[in-house]
């Protein structure tokens, strides 16, 4: 079978060299891969002029539904992809994380929708007043860059390498061509062609290269980016393009290393927190054969318990049956192929120079329901390192395999520097029930790794393990592993953006924004702002309320239905040594009578209080001060429907301005409703 490449719109079979791809299990051939004859000119104009504009045209909110859309397509597809990942070597276990795991990103990303704005682009943080008199004020805005996003992604997770990526930059409003390493390629090929085959995705916004794409980044401009996945030494070389360099293009590396687990002084045998500690380390050694650029390479341990570890372990290991997935008991399939277990058994062989194997050997090994000739099969291997301050090649060499090393310590302190001697990591987890341990430990470690997991028996029944990162956290590490931060959250999204100060009148920034800034002009009607329809209200419309006369017997009765009898509120004696003059009202009744003067009681439109955000007390309100409320419509938000019988509304977010006869603000806050669309279609 030949791969075929899609670009420009079309599938396309590459031309001269070919690369044979094999069945990991059986050594047999499968499929042939070449990109010969593409022109990755061309198909970076064709993001970018094509691709590109479709996916800046959509809202934040529009990109969402597409993605949570293509999830659900794909996996109700997801039979196919099971079968086809068993031939990269992958158990059902394996194949789970990489299928289903990498949808969960398309899912994870799509509900971020709801901390964005329902615009084609980004407002960040708060407006920042530049004057005196408030007529120039700054803001931030981002928007997606019009460029690519070039994902260059490694052997070991060819579907969730994809997925995590570009539902990040699909979110952001950028297309991607996806570069997934050769030697796995058919299985990224497979879910490419239902993606395309769904056509949920504007034209453009995929390419898909599964041969070499050795010279696409002679094309790459200052509004492309740039991820890669694999090792350390590939992904320097390419983070040194002339290119990259000379156009300042956003890299993002997330490169192999040498994780650590570390076993707490608390985490004796008997405790719950040792049993975890050897079930975590072992699965990681095993999942995936070990290829997993979050497996565990170091094994940290206090020095009193290495023994107990070393007995542990390798029963749980000497348990691990090897083989074809298929087979029953089989927990560990084979590597990636040929090519990797001869680079795996090169770096065992190098550090075995420095440190003793007390589990595993690389020829004597049982497999499973198929030939261990002919597959890519290697057996696990458990290295002993008692020195490892003056024995540290176990610090700076990695076995890409299932390989570990256990490592004594004698203190916390030892353990702290044993951990940052990998030289920047993408994880690390410590196993202690003691709270004092895992803060020294955190605080200590946290500057050379992206990710640390704390497990105790507290956590272990929902924790998602050591070896996995999850969307809406920040997955990446300085130092060895690359200094790139992917996926994240918003965080990841706004990678593929640009943040742009703009600055300029308020009511100039609001047009710009569409989202209301302090001090802008305010828009009155006739027409209360509750009894128009969601595509009705205009931002800026302001509803000036009647006023209020606070008097003690607000404040008393206040207290008396709330339970709140704070001494400021009701006690007078007590106020000596404080801010406040006199009994001062309950800001939590200064926003319920702002509620009462702002609402308009008929039926209409609005259907709920959302929420509340972003609440401030900014004055003392005391008895005979007089409030007003300016209640000002400042963003909209659009809503999908959830089913055909669903309503079809929207979240409009208003500004609470409380002012009091001075016209000083008192109070301020955002309050959510949910309104109606009048036009329901």
């Amino acid at each position: 079978m030949k791969l075929e490449n899609y670009a420009l719109g079309s599938w396309i079979p590459g031309e001269g060299k070919e690369t044979p791809l094999y069945n990991a299990i059986t050594g047999e051939q499968i499929a042939i891969a070449s990109s010969g004859g593409l022109d990755f000119n061309e198909m970076m104009r064709y993001a970018r002029t094509v691709g590109g504009p479709a996916l800046r045209k959509m809202t934040f909110q529009e990109r969402g539904i597409m993605l949570k859309k293509l999830a659900l397509f794909l996996i109700d597809r997801k039979a196919k992809y099971y079968q086809v990942s068993s031939k990269t070597g992958a158990t059902k276990t394996d194949s789970w994380i990489d299928i289903e795991g990498g949808i969960g990103n398309l899912f994870a990303n799509a509900s971020l929708r709801r901390q964005f704005p329902d615009e084609s682009f980004y407002i960040d943080g708060e407006t920042v007043p530049l004057s005196k008199g408030g007529s120039f004020v700054g803001h931030h805005i981002m928007v997606p860059k019009q460029g690519v996003a070039i994902h260059i992604n490694a052997f070991n997770f060819p579907i969730w390498g994809m997925l995590e990526k570009i539902a990040v930059n699909f979110m952001a409003g950028m297309p991607a061509i996806v570069k997934p390493a050769t030697l796995t390629s058919f299985l990224t090929e497979i879910m490419v062609k239902d993606i395309v085959e769904s056509k949920i995705l504007p034209d453009g916004a995929l390419q898909l290269i599964c041969g070499s794409a050795n010279g696409i980044l002679d094309f790459i401009t200052n509004q492309d980016v740039v991820t890669f996945t694999g090792s350390a030494s590939t992904g320097k070389m390419l983070k040194s393009h002339p290119r990259i360099l000379e156009e300042a293009v956003p890299f993002n590396m997330e490169a192999d290393s040498l994780n650590a687990s570390v076993l707490g002084e608390d985490a004796v045998p008997g405790t719950e927190e040792f049993e975890l500690f050897i079930k975590e380390v072992q699965r990681e050694m095993t999942v995936k054969a070990g290829q997993k650029c979050t497996a565990v390479r170091r094994i940290i341990v206090p020095e009193k318990l290495v023994e107990d570890v070393q007995i542990a372990l390798g029963k749980r290991l000497s348990q691990t049956i090897v083989g074809n997935p298929e087979s029953e008991g089989v927990r560990m399939g084979s590597l990636a192929g040929m090519a990797q277990v001869k680079e795996v058994r090169e770096k065992v062989e190098q550090l075995s120079k420095s440190q003793q194997i007390i589990f595993g050997d690389l020829d004597n090994f049982e497999v499973v329901g198929a030939d261990k000739n002919k597959g890519a099969f290697m057996s696990p291997i458990l290295f002993l390192n008692p020195k490892p301050f003056e024995n540290t090649d176990c610090h700076n060499l990695e076995a890409f395999g299932p390989v570990s090393t256990i490592i004594p310590y004698k203190n916390i302190e030892e353990a702290i520097e044993l951990a940052k001697m990998g030289k920047g990591s993408l994880v690390c987890s410590i196993v202690t029930n003691s709270d004092k341990i895992a803060k020294e430990f955190v605080i200590g470690t946290a500057c050379m790794h992206g990710r640390i997991l704390i497990l105790n028996a507290a956590c272990a029944k929902e924790s998602t393990g050591h070896g996995s990162p999850m969307p809406l956290l920040t997955h990446g590490g300085p130092g060895r592993a690359g200094g790139g931060e992917e996926m994240g959250g918003k965080r990841g999204i706004l990678h593929y953006m640009q943040r742009t100060a703009i600055q300029g009148s308020p009511t100039m920034i609001t047009k710009v924004t569409n989202q209301y800034q302090y001090g802008s002009e305010q828009l009155e009607f006739d027409k209360h702002v509750f009894q128009r329809y969601f595509e009705e209200i205009q931002i800026g419309e302001t509803v000036v309320t009647r006023k209020h006369t606070v008097s003690e017997a607000d404040i008393i009765n206040f207290a008396n239905v709330s339970g709140d009898h704070f001494y400021a509120h009701v006690d007078a004696t007590s106020l000596d040594g404080t801010i406040f003059e006199k009994n001062v009202a309950h800001g939590y009744w200064v926003l319920s009578k702002a509620a009462g003067l702002f609402v308009d009681g008929k039926k209409g439109p609005v259907l709920l209080n959302y929420g509340l955000d972003e609440c401030r007390f900014t004055k003392p309100v005391y008895p005979g001060m007089t409030i007003g409320v300016r209640f000002t419509a400042k963003q909209k938000i659009a809503q999908e429907k959830k089913d055909e019988n669903d309503i079809k509304k929207g979240i409009v977010k208003f500004l609470v301005d409380v002012y009091d006869e001075t016209g000083e603000t008192v109070a301020l806050a955002t309050i959510l409703t949910m309104v109606k669309f009048k036009n329901q279609d």
